[in-house]
């Protein structure tokens, strides 16, 4: 059993005493809030002074200043901090005085979740305030809060440390409440996503997550197994495959934002549960693909910023259309000296081995290739510029290049150096992807666990004839972390996962 620290067992006393007192500390009745701090905070003058005057508001206390028979107390809902003025005559009855000087000031704590009524006026300091004249408790806080020092709009002691940060979440997001910020955000960059492919006329749509077949990505999966069926089910690496299905389906575009799993390794940018949003739409290819894509960055960074310009870190990443657009042969050629384009993989094995990148055998000809350019180009890329047109073994489920032999047509668009999105002129010839996937089946028997499994029933749908389409693939949590200037996947993750929490 835990061991409770002196606090927690004060605390669990002081709720045992507002019980003998007739209070309930959780009391189950709707509380009538009928404003917030921070809208209190934007409308209130002396000409509208009059519209808050019958305030409701809850929240938690997060300071308390006694003035003795009074109190100036620092109360936050979900918007923001308000001071609070409690003073003893104001919210006791006659001459019973247990509600000030016992309640409030022997059995309410740092955290405790009240509700107040009062109106609103400005100090002799000239702060906005509210005058309680009714306070009712509405959860006792058993564990006591870190302590947070502010002074002057300086921080102290805030809560920094990751592991507590990510592991407690609900708990950062109380004494950082800065940090609701980057979700707020978040949000507000998924419903720009949504609303600029809602005029386009596509359909926002849901596809399975536990699936027979891990497709739609070369990724090492999780997997289960179903009781019932039994059989074994893989947890979703991508959605690609059943959005397809739908094109094949007849509509003209499709898109979700989808929960992937793959079973690898964990930093900064790689989280094993991740969100991606992927797009597909009916008679296009990847060069309409680029252009729409570069339009949406743009909007999405006016959406959050006001501009195209973005601050990540110590840089300044500039979401202004068109982006720059360089071939992965140009890319690679540019930053090693070294044309790849006509190697076969012995000669490709032997660039790495004289760069200094290390390579499995059970690597073929694409990995290689996409060794090289993630080790010696990928982190030059810093402003938005889209990688074209890779070799078609790096991309089993793309369409061969129209003009350039050995070569598909795809792009991924690299930020900050690293990939944010990945897309297609997709793959719609049947016979060609029947031998695409069966190259898989070859890489995966030399070894490599993340290759494709072929997916027999997505060929059926493509024999019945999918259009000519275009897809992407854009990962929001990295999009998040540029558009919100945070350094790790873990700060743009409510609960990111982690190791098993060390117990005594």
């Amino acid at each position: 059993m835990t061991q409770l620290s002196e606090q927690e067992i004060i605390r669990r006393e002081k709720l045992q005493e507002l019980e003998k007192l007739g209070i309930n500390p959780y009391p189950a009745e709707k509380y009538p809030v009928n404003n917030t701090a921070a809208n209190i905070k934007a409308l209130y003058t002396e000409e509208t002074k009059d519209q808050f005057q019958d305030i409701c508001l809850a929240g938690r206390i997060m300071a308390v200043r006694d003035m003795g028979k009074a109190a100036f107390v620092k109360l936050q809902d979900h918007t923001t901090q308000m001071q609070l003025y409690i003073r003893r005559d104001d919210i006791c009855n006659g001459d019973d005085k247990t509600m000030f000087d016992v309640v409030f000031k022997k059995l309410l704590d740092l955290g405790d979740i009240i509700g107040v009524k009062g109106y609103a006026f400005i100090t002799k300091t000239g702060e906005l305030s509210i005058h309680v004249t009714k306070l009712d408790v509405l959860a006792k806080s058993i564990r006591p809060l870190p302590v947070v020092r502010e002074k002057e709009g300086e921080v102290f002691d805030a809560v920094t440390d990751p592991e507590f940060k990510y592991r407690q979440r609900y708990v950062d997001l109380i004494v950082n409440p800065q940090v609701k910020e980057v979700f707020i955000k978040r949000t507000r960059i998924m419903q720009t996503i949504r609303d600029f492919y809602n005029d386009l006329g596509y359909l926002e749509v849901e596809t399975p997550i536990l699936q027979p077949i891990p497709g739609g990505a070369t990724a090492r999966p999780f997997t289960t197994h179903h009781n019932a069926l039994d059989i074994p089910l893989y947890m979703r690496i991508a959605n690609e495959l059943y959005l397809k299905r739908l094109i094949v389906g007849g509509f003209e575009g499709v898109y979700e934002f989808a929960k992937d799993f793959r079973n690898e390794g964990m930093d900064r940018t790689h989280n094993p549960e991740f969100t991606v949003m992927e797009m597909y739409a009916a008679y296009k290819d990847y060069e309409w693909m680029m252009d729409t894509t570069e339009t949406l960055l743009e909007k999405i960074a006016i959406a959050l910023h006001g501009t195209t310009e973005v601050t990540v870190g110590e840089k300044v990443i500039n979401f202004k259309a068109p982006f720059r657009r360089v071939t992965m042969y140009e890319a690679i050629l540019e930053h090693t000296g070294i044309d790849v384009s006509n190697m076969d993989e012995d000669q490709l094995r032997a660039t790495c081995v004289q760069l200094g990148i290390y390579v499995k055998p059970s690597m073929g000809k694409g990995k290689l290739i996409d060794e090289i350019f993630g080790e010696k180009c990928e982190h030059h890329y810093v402003q938005p510029t889209f990688i074209t047109d890779y070799p078609v073994e790096m991309s089993p489920l793309t369409k061969k290049h129209r003009s350039k032999p050995g070569l598909v047509e795809r792009f991924e668009l690299m930020v900050n150096g690293k990939e944010l999105a990945n897309a297609y002129s997709e793959l719609n010839d049947p016979i060609d992807q029947r031998a695409r996937f069966e190259d898989q089946v070859k890489l995966m028997e030399r070894g490599d666990d993340e290759a494709m499994y072929i997916d027999y029933d997505f060929l059926r749908a493509l024999e019945y004839g999918m259009p000519p389409t275009s897809g992407i693939g854009i990962g929001i949590d990295r999009l998040t972390m540029i558009m919100t200037n945070q350094p790790s996947i873990q700060d743009v993750l409510f609960f990111p996962q982690m190791k098993p929490e060390k117990t005594a």
